[in-house]
């Protein structure tokens, strides 16, 4: 039950995403919202996984961890297939001229790459094989925000909330793992 309500509920942004592009048709640049509501909701799907053990005292969820993790990358996945297919119309030469020409997009690709070794590497199997190697999502989580920082031009509220995400969610990681570590 649990299981079927995070499907649900992870799968609204792509709901909403979808009836406001082509349903309603009133959004004015649709590849730049397909950006925003991607890029935004991995990113937060993103912070959301890795609290995941902080507030597994209060709500346990940690074995829903890779499943809340792989729609993290889906939504990153759709991100990147959005500059691919409609921004870049499959020209090759364009991908790499805008990927070497503006750094938050490299930024972004390294943070997908990143997500994509997560997400090959996150069966149990392998899980057990490349555990400690997930530590590099805080590194990915790091150029995610920069790469979305750098993509809005200016600094907003939003943004600046994401940079505090960051460093509390840094700060009460290092904590816990200070307590692993005297226990």
């Amino acid at each position: 039950m649990k299981q079927l309500l995070i499907y649900l509920l992870l799968s609204i942004p792509l709901l909403v995403l979808s009836l406001q592009i082509l349903i309603f048709e009133n959004i004015v640049d649709p590849i730049k919202y397909i950006y925003t509501v991607t890029g935004a909701t991995a990113t937060v799907i993103l912070f959301f996984s890795i609290s995941i053990s902080l507030i597994s005292k209060k709500i346990n969820l940690l074995k829903y961890r890779r499943l809340i993790g792989l729609f993290a990358f889906f939504y990153a996945l759709l991100h990147l297939l959005n500059f691919i297919v409609f921004d870049a119309e499959f020209r090759i030469i364009f991908i790499i001229e805008e990927t070497f020409d503006k750094p938050f997009i490299y930024l972004g690709m390294i943070a997908f790459f990143i997500l994509l070794f997560m997400s090959f590497t996150s069966t149990k199997s392998l899980f057990k094989k490349y555990k400690t190697k997930h530590q590099i999502i805080y590194i990915a989580l790091i150029l995610i925000t920069i790469h979305f920082i750098m993509a809005q031009k200016s600094l907003s509220i939003l943004q600046y909330s994401y940079l505090v995400m960051i460093f509390i969610l840094a700060y009460y990681k290092v904590l816990q793992k200070i307590n692993k570590v005297n226990i």
